[in-house]
């Protein structure tokens, strides 16, 4: 099996790359991502995959299926940009491209995409070739940044008859991702006043802007009186205007709000709905309350993990080449040394058990974290969280970029489509594979990891953190993620 999967990435590999390098030259942002997921639905189509569009309702969204019966092995990819990253590749300091809209991949899902494709492509090779029952399914998931494109795939039913998903993300390290997540909300919130000259009428004028300020100095004080483990965070997306001497009628800012149980989310957002709502009061304005986004918190599924680190083990981190390392150099020269100081911190939240002594005097991952199943918080967010309420799921990362890179910056972007970067995400595919394979063989290690998750679904049934009314939503020309 090892053998099958290594040979058939090895063959593979140029092609593999061209899909990635396709889908980082033509950034798009949330749910706009037409030209990746139209590209990747023909390119399923061409390696034997059943495509069904516009999944959920959604007009990025795809499910490529191969193969018949059970059991259901799902790979979940995502390929949406982010805004503000347009980076030319393989340098090291900060060039927009020239001609293109201000998106990038900050995050790698050029390479996320392409990685769970391949592990979908290399496992159904493997049925073919030893004629087994079962069925592959490659999910095409927009809108991850910011819109949260699983969740409302799941909520409208895309992966029922599935029995499990497994995924991977990019990051400088090379482990499982064993940690909850925290869950989130996104909500906007619009203030409608009245304008007025603010020299010689402003009694006439009812501030919007000053409603918008209100609300976020009564949102700060409420910091205090919240969970530890809670964030608020928020962006004042229109100010209404750029005149001081208007009384702004309109204002808008766009909140997340994140904790790690969705019920902890949704009394925090009640009580800034209060404050948004006083602060209306208190400037004689009104305003609208949008409900943009959410997902749930990250539910591990242990016994799946273990299988999955068992294979990345086997599959095995690799050496980078000399060239290699002279460029991991050149950015990590461009990190404050705030950065090059807690560089593990990034790599603690994907799953890295260590103190990071292995890599001193390196600038890039040469090994394969042990597995740890930590209950310790990672305090992101993923839509793969929903996804793991309704069935198995397991994740991975796997060793993309210098050590200590951030992700959603322009040195992410920049190493996208190194060499490295590639074999990280053929290394994140064949553990998948594998593991996919396991699972499609082994009905005893299928049943573990099915029993695990009956277990937890018995105690916790779902309740989509999205109302049924919400439907995704676009950048619409702002600078929102």
């Amino acid at each position: 099996m090892y053998t099958f999967i290594k040979e058939y990435m090895e063959k593979k590999a140029d092609y593999f790359n061209k899909v990635s390098a396709y889908i980082f030259r033509h950034p798009e942002t949330r749910f706009e991502e037409y030209k990746s997921a139209a590209f990747l639905a023909a390119e399923c189509e061409k390696q034997g995959f059943k495509v069904e569009r516009n999944v959920a309702n959604i007009s990025t969204a795809f499910k490529a299926t191969f193969g018949s019966g059970k059991p259901v092995i799902a790979f979940l990819g995502e390929y949406d940009a982010l805004p503000g990253l347009s980076q030319t590749p393989n340098l090291s300091k900060k060039e927009q491209v020239e001609e293109s809209p201000d998106f990038g991949h900050g995050c790698g899902h050029n390479l996320l995409g392409t990685g769970a494709f391949a592990a979908a492509c290399a496992t159904k090779a493997y049925l073919e070739e030893n004629n087994l029952e079962g069925t592959v399914v490659f999910y095409g998931c927009p809108g991850e940044e910011g819109g949260s494109g699983k969740t409302f795939m799941v909520r409208d039913g895309a992966f029922e008859g599935v029995d499990v998903a497994l995924t991977w993300h990019p990051s400088p390290g090379n482990s499982i991702m064993s940690r909850p997540t925290l869950a989130n909300y996104q909500v906007s919130f619009r203030f409608k006043g009245v304008a007025a000259h603010a020299a010689n009428s402003p009694h006439l004028g009812r501030s919007a802007l000053d409603a918008v300020e209100l609300m976020n100095v009564g949102v700060n004080y409420l910091r205090e009186h919240i969970i530890q483990d809670a964030r608020v965070h928020y962006a004042v997306t229109d100010t209404g205007g750029f005149s001081p001497a208007v009384v702004q009628p309109k204002a808008e800012v766009l909140y997340l709000i994140r904790a790690p149980k969705n019920n902890q989310v949704e009394g925090i957002y009640k009580r800034i709905c209060k404050i948004a709502e006083g602060a209306a009061l208190m400037t004689e304005t009104e305003v609208e309350i949008e409900f943009i986004k959410a997902c749930s918190n990250y539910v591990p599924n242990r016994s799946l993990e273990k299988i999955l680190h068992k294979n990345l083990v086997e599959v095995g981190a690799g050496v980078p080449s000399a060239e290699e390392n002279a460029y991991a150099k050149q950015i990590w020269d461009t990190f404050s040394s705030d950065e090059q100081q807690f560089f593990t911190d990034i790599m603690d939240g994907f799953g890295y058990v260590g103190d990071g002594s292995e890599f001193e005097g390196k600038y890039l991952n040469d090994s394969i974290s042990d597995y740890v199943a930590s209950e310790e918080i990672f305090y992101g967010s993923t839509d793969v969280a929903d996804v793991s309420w309704v069935l198995p799921t397991a994740q991975l990362t796997a060793a993309t970029s210098t050590l200590g890179t951030p992700l959603h910056t322009w040195q992410m972007t920049a190493q996208g489509l190194s060499d490295f970067a590639h074999r990280g995400m053929r290394r994140a595919a064949s553990a998948m594979a594998l593991t996919g394979i396991d699972l499609l063989t082994s009905p005893e290690k299928l049943a573990r990891v099915k029993e695990e998750h009956a277990q937890f679904e018995k105690q916790n049934p779902y309740n989509p953190p999205i109302p049924k009314d919400v439907s995704p939503s676009t950048l619409g020309g702002k600078r929102i993620y």
